[in-house]
Order: structure tokens, then C-alpha cells, then sequence
């Protein structure tokens, strides 16, 4: 009998199916159980390690902003201007919050955001 909670039983289980979806497995309850509650572990890292990347904030150069927005730097001078995309200053230099470029490349407003 495997142990299904070891990581290359299960990689090697699910190469089978990859590979053989219409094969036909015979697998006791418990072991059925194993299974399940190692995919749904593995899947709830996954999403929490997402959801902390999501978290982490980063904060990317005028330049680098410019090219993820298509703008030109002077764009962005204009925007900091009316408030639409304000940096901030870290160690001197001049830096978006990478949440507020997000939230422009995701359509929404700073008065949207408020």
C-alpha cells in the first residue's frame, strides 16, 4: 500500500492521469481521502503564497512605471500633478507604490479607490 501524502506518489499519480485519462483506478475510501486532503493542502499553499505575494509591496522606479503604463515620464509628473498617481520619496528617490499602478492598469480611479 503507497502513501499517498508522499509527494512522488502523488506527482506519479497524477502523470496517470495526465497521461491515461480514461484509465480506471481501484483506490480504498481511505486512501481516497489521503488524496484528497494532500491536493486541497497543496492548494491551500498555493493560494496562500499568492495572497502574500499580492500583499508585498513594492515600489518601482518613474522609469520602470513609465513602461508598464506606456505613458512618457512626463505623464506621470502630469498625474502626480492632479493626484491621479502620486509617488512617493524612498531614500531620495522618487517611487510609485506598486498598488497604485495596479490599480490604474486595473481601470480604477483614485476617487473609485476612496
Amino acid at each position: 500500500m503507497y502513501n499517498l501524502k508522499s509527494g512522488k506518489i502523488m506527482a506519479k499519480l497524477l502523470d496517470l492521469v495526465e497521461s491515461h485519462p480514461d484509465v480506471i483506478v481501484s483506490i480504498r475510501a481511505a486512501d481516497l481521502l489521503a488524496a484528497n486532503e494532500e491536493l486541497i493542502r497543496r492548494t491551500r499553499q498555493e493560494l496562500e503564497q499568492l495572497i502574500t505575494d499580492a500583499n508585498t509591496e513594492t515600489y518601482p522606479s518613474a522609469k520602470k512605471v513609465a513602461e508598464m503604463l506606456d505613458v512618457d515620464k512626463s505623464t506621470l509628473w502630469r498625474w502626480a500633478k492632479v493626484g491621479y498617481l502620486v509617488p512617493i520619496n524612498v531614500g531620495g528617490k522618487r517611487r510609485y507604490r506598486m498598488s497604485d499602478v495596479k490599480r490604474i492598469l486595473g481601470g480604477e480611479s483614485n476617487a473609485e479607490r476612496k
